[in-house]
C-alpha cells in the first residue's frame, strides 16, 4: 500500500513536469486575468482565449465559460480571483471518470487497442500487459497489427520484457485469424485479459472497418462471455488532430475509452479536456513517459491540478 502511494506520488510529480509547457503557456495570463479589476465581457473573452490556446477547443471552452457564468451569478461573485477555483472545480466535474469504467480489468475481457501508427499503440499494449501482470492477472497479447512487421517485433519484445505470452503470425497474415487463435489460447489458459494490438490504417477506412468488424464477429462468436473494451490510443502532442482522429475512429469502431500518450513535453495538454467533453468518451489512461509506470489510470483531480493549479 505504501509502495502504491509512493508510485502515485511519483506519477503526479511526472505529470506536473510533463504538463509544464501547457501550464507555462497559460499561467501568467491566468494570474493577470484573475487579478484584473472586474468580471465583465472582457474578462470572459480573455478567459476564452487562454483556454483555446491550451487546446481545450472552442466547443468545450464555451461549455466551461457558460458553466462559470452560471456559478458566478448563483454565488453573486464580484471578484475575479474567486472565479479561479470555481473554474478549476467545474473542469474537474466535467472530467470525472466513473469507477465502473475499469470493470473490464476485473473480469474475463478482450481489449482491442486502436489508433494510427506512431501514437504509441503497440508500446501502450505492452505497458498495460506488464501492469496487469504485476497486478496478478493472467494476461495474453495478440499481435493483430499484421500490416507492419515492426509492430509484431515490438510486441514480441514487450512479451519477453514483461513475461507475458504473445500470439502472433507472420506479417500480412489475417488479423482476425490472429485474434481467433488468441481467443482459443486465452480460453484454454484461463486468461483474465486478452490485449489485441490492431492496425490503424485510417487512410484506408473501408479496409479498417471491415477488419474491425471481422475481429468483433469472431470475439462475439468464439468468446461471447468476455467483456469487450475498445481503447483508442491518441498522441497528446497532436492536439486537435487527436480529436479529429478519435472522431474518425468512432465511425469505424465502438470506442469505450481513450488513452492519451506523450503528454510529457506538450503545450497542448488541454486536449484531454476537449476530447472527453466533445466525444463523451472517458479518458481512461494517460502516459507521460517511456517507462512502464509512466502509464496510469486517468485521475481528473490530479490532471486538472497539474494543468492549472500546481506550482
Amino acid at each position: 500500500m505504501e509502495e502504491e502511494k509512493k508510485e502515485k506520488k511519483g506519477f503526479f510529480k511526472r505529470l506536473v513536469q510533463g504538463l509544464t509547457k501547457t501550464r507555462n503557456s497559460i499561467k501568467s495570463s491566468f494570474d493577470s486575468l484573475f487579478r484584473s479589476g472586474k468580471i465583465d465581457d472582457d474578462f470572459y473573452e480573455e478567459l476564452e482565449e487562454i483556454l483555446v490556446m491550451a487546446d481545450i477547443g472552442y466547443a468545450t471552452t464555451e461549455k466551461i465559460i457558460e458553466d462559470l457564468k452560471e456559478k458566478v451569478k448563483e454565488n453573486k461573485i464580484k471578484e475575479p480571483e474567486e472565479c479561479r477555483q470555481l473554474l478549476i472545480d467545474g473542469i474537474k466535474a466535467q472530467m470525472k471518470v466513473d469507477e465502473d469504467a475499469y470493470d473490464f480489468e476485473n473480469t474475463k475481457s478482450v481489449v482491442l487497442l486502436i489508433g494510427v501508427n506512431g501514437v504509441g499503440k503497440t508500446t501502450t499494449t505492452g505497458k498495460l500487459a506488464a501492469q496487469y501482470k504485476a497486478d496478478g492477472k493472467k494476461v495474453l497479447m495478440a499481435a493483430a497489427d499484421t500490416f507492419r512487421a515492426a509492430a509484431i517485433e515490438q510486441l514480441t519484445e514487450w512479451s519477453k520484457r514483461s513475461g507475458v505470452d504473445i500470439i502472433s503470425q507472420c506479417e500480412g497474415a489475417d488479423p482476425a485469424a490472429v485474434v481467433y487463435d488468441a481467443i482459443n489460447a486465452a480460453k484454454a489458459r484461463n486468461t483474465d485479459i486478452l490485449l489485441c494490438d490492431t492496425a490503424g490504417r485510417l487512410h484506408n477506412k473501408k479496409n479498417l472497418m471491415e477488419e474491425l468488424k471481422k475481429i468483433n464477429r469472431i470475439i462475439e462468436k468464439e468468446y461471447p462471455q468476455a467483456k469487450r473494451e475498445a481503447l483508442i490510443v491518441l498522441d497528446g502532442t497532436t492536439g486537435q488532430n487527436a480529436l479529429n482522429q478519435a472522431r474518425q475512429f468512432m465511425e469505424v469502431a465502438d470506442i469505450t475509452g481513450i488513452i492519451l500518450t506523450k503528454l510529457d513535453g506538450t503545450a497542448k495538454g488541454g486536449i484531454a479536456i476537449a476530447i472527453q467533453s466533445e466525444l463523451s468518451i472517458p479518458v481512461k489512461y494517460i502516459g507521460v513517459g517511456e517507462h512502464i509506470e509512466d502509464l496510469q489510470r486517468f485521475n481528473a483531480d490530479e490532471f486538472v491540478n497539474a494543468l492549472f493549479a500546481a506550482e
